[in-house]
């Protein structure tokens, strides 16, 4: 599985950062073994809403070649859902099995026309801002309609690795991975 980690200036690192550090354990488990991402964007650094800085090692790559594409939340999915630019690059992942977003991140597919007759999650305090962009908002930790994978807000990012780290992996091996991260929470909320 080849999976990209979308980011841009004004992303809530642990968004991204809590999705990350449980999916990339992916590779410890025989059926999902030999997966790989890249954290993608279009310029070579972003900043975060609090000015902390991180490196891109994909610029503007089509997403299209990816199985998987994540896009996390923070403010600045407020400006970009109206960056054509940037939305253009996101329609790239037309042809992507799995398109997963926390937090706001879901506007950006929203904006990119993803969740046209779909129901979709957000940040509870931004649902009003997903309407426009889905055929319902439901208020819930993580929604999958579909081939389209959306969570709620912030720390909903490690509950959404972990249900696909279930997904690809097995229940097993979410256990073992919610043990190594001392995590003893159960996801309330999925709506499949």
């Amino acid at each position: 599985m080849k999976i990209a980690l979308v980011l841009f200036d004004g992303v809530t690192f642990l968004d991204f950062v809590g999705f990350y550090d449980v999916i990339y354990r992916l590779n410890m488990f025989e059926q999902t073994k030999g997966t790989t991402w890249d954290i993608c964007g279009l310029t070579e650094e972003v900043t975060d809403e609090l000015g902390m800085r991180v490196k891109v090692n994909v610029i503007k790559p089509s997403l299209s070649h990816y199985d998987l594409v994540f896009i996390p939340g923070g403010m600045g999915t407020r400006r970009l859902k109206d960056d054509q630019v940037y939305i253009d690059w996101i329609r790239t992942a037309e042809p992507v099995p799995y398109k997963v977003s926390v937090c706001t991140g879901s506007l950006l597919w929203g904006a990119a026309g993803f969740l046209q007759d779909k129901k979709a999650t957000t940040h509870p305090n931004a649902y009003e801002l997903l309407e426009p962009y889905c055929e319902e908002v439901v208020q819930a930790r993580i929604v999958r309609d579909g081939n389209v994978i959306t969570a709620g807000g912030v720390t909903t990012s490690i509950d959404l690795g972990i249900y696909l780290i279930e997904r690809f992996a097995g229940a097993e091996e979410a256990a073992i991975v919610k043990k190594q991260l001392d995590y003893p929470y159960t996801v309330q909320g999925i709506v499949e």
